[in-house]
């Protein structure tokens, strides 16, 4: 398809929120920006938390895994679903007790000053990191198949895309998001829903006969029984309940929507729904995976050196025009609906647990430099990471995560389920020597553990080393607390 047409349709999506954003403006104080006021619909948060949550590394790094993995990543999502209960049951309550803003004020209560800014920090590299990751793949494709045949270059096409979402969040931050989100998610859901249907067309198969062929390819292998591969069942399970945790429970960006809700019922029947329509949608990616993956059998298509690059390639270049369009505007509403809400997030982190904002209090001067700060953070690491992708982003995500959020895992853990109190200025000293004692332990992993590969439950081990330093840190100090 002609690449100034596909321009100009993601110019006219980004119009499209920008008068959504400007609808949603009205009275933009820190109130409406951090929490939308307290008064968002549970289930439009439910909904537009679909796209927040699947962001375009899904749409675009899950079909191109089903060549390698098979639906081995559907072990890991199953095992969101308990992840979410543990939320929604232990989390929610924590949150709307104590009537925050910020999550990471929890800490500060329980544990000290400290202890709230490194809890923050670690939200801030984290989320930093991974949205910058999410973008960065909207931006390789962007690239590569649409403006660098204009003539554009990347870091321009990344200044773009950071500069779009800036424009139609900062003045309302999450009161705008909730709105556009709810719209990213249907394009999301169209695209993927047409897809399917469209690629099945290719290879001849009917609508009504499309679950049958997939379940019956060689794609669609579920489980993998060996105990020492990294996608082993039992280790994906656990790993995708404790990455829902800290990824949503433990994520301001996450739960800055949940919060935004009426009451706590509300945003835990939020987090009930929206986790099962989760689990269909990802279900939804894996069958478009594997029949793009049949198609190219089929066809004797060579397969790109990068599985990031499957879907964006077949579509850009094989399938035709149409499909090309469905797969531009899904793959922006994918991206925009996660990262509009994780700088948000980072606004709001940065201002309430550093500069000390409250929902009425604070310069909105000053909240604008901090977002346009944010924004040009990832604009910095989307160009770093251009230069080291070599893998499927998904992959490179929850890696990450395995090192940023497990200090975040210990010490909510610590916090929630014991009554000690740790020395509230070693505290920092803890989140960044767990993460050390992690990686030297996977890198050994092999040797010191019988051939054990550590996966995505390298959260776990971090989790744990962080727990068990903060309990070394409190023996001598008796001094209890229960929040």
């Amino acid at each position: 398809m002609n690449p100034l047409f596909l321009a100009s349709i993601i110019i006219g999506y980004f119009l499209l929120l920008i008068g959504i954003s400007r609808f949603n403006q009205g009275h933009s104080d820190n109130n409406s920006f951090f929490l939308a006021g307290r008064n968002s619909a549970w289930y439009v948060v439910a909904f537009g938390m679909i796209g927040s949550s699947i962001s375009g590394v899904t749409f675009i790094s899950v079909p191109g895994m089903v060549g390698k993995g098979g639906f081995h990543y559907l072990q890991m999502v199953m095992g969101y679903l308990a992840g979410y209960w543990v939320v929604s049951r232990f989390l929610l309550p924590l949150y709307y007790r104590q009537k925050l803003t910020s999550i990471y004020a929890y800490l500060g209560e329980r544990f000290g000053r400290r202890s709230h800014f490194t809890g923050s920090a670690l939200f801030l590299i984290s989320r930093s990191l991974g949205s910058s990751l999410r973008l960065y793949l909207v931006a390789m494709v962007l690239d590569k198949w649409i403006l660098a045949p204009l003539g554009v270059p990347f870091w321009l096409t990344t200044m773009a895309t950071i500069g779009l979402i800036w424009l139609y969040t900062f003045q309302s931050g999450i009161k705008t998001i909730i709105w556009t989100d709810t719209l990213q998610t249907a394009f999301l859901l169209l695209a993927v829903v047409m897809g399917i249907g469209m690629v099945g067309d290719a290879l001849s198969i009917p609508w009504h006969d499309i679950p049958d062929q997939v379940y019956n390819s060689p794609f669609s292998d579920v489980w993998e029984t060996n105990w020492r591969q990294p996608d082993y069942f039992l280790k994906m399970f656990v790993s995708g309940a404790f990455i829902t945790i800290v990824m949503t429970g433990l994520d301001q960006d996450m739960m800055q929507k949940n919060l935004s809700c009426r009451s706590l019922p509300e945003a835990q029947k939020n987090m009930q729904w929206f986790s099962l329509v989760l689990v269909g949608v990802n279900l939804l990616f894996l069958m478009l995976g594997a029949l793009l993956y049949m198609y190219c059998a089929q066809q004797q298509v060579e397969l790109p050196a990068k599985s990031d690059e499957l879907f964006p390639q077949l579509a850009m270049n094989t399938f035709g025009p149409t499909i090309a369009l469905v797969f531009t505007i899904g793959l922006i509403a994918a991206a925009y609906s996660s990262a509009d809400s994780a700088l948000t997030a980072l606004t709001t982190s940065f201002c309430v647990d550093l500069l000390g904002f409250q929902e009425e209090k604070g310069s909105k001067q000053t909240r604008m430099w901090v977002h346009l700060g944010m924004s040009v953070l990832l604009a910095i690491q989307i160009l770093i990471f251009r230069q080291y992708h070599n893998d499927a982003l998904l992959n490179q995500l929850f890696r990450i995560a395995g090192y940023t959020y497990g200090p975040l895992l210990g010490l909510y853990t610590f916090g929630m389920f014991t009554q000690r109190m740790p020395r509230d200025s070693w505290v920092p000293a803890i989140a960044l020597l767990s993460p050390v004692l992690c990686y030297l332990i996977d890198q050994y992993s092999k040797k010191w553990l019988n051939g054990y590969i550590f996966g995505f439950e390298l959260l776990i081990l971090n989790g744990t080393i962080a727990f068990g330093l903060l309990q070394l840190i409190s023996l001598s100090n008796p001094k209890t607390k229960t929040i």
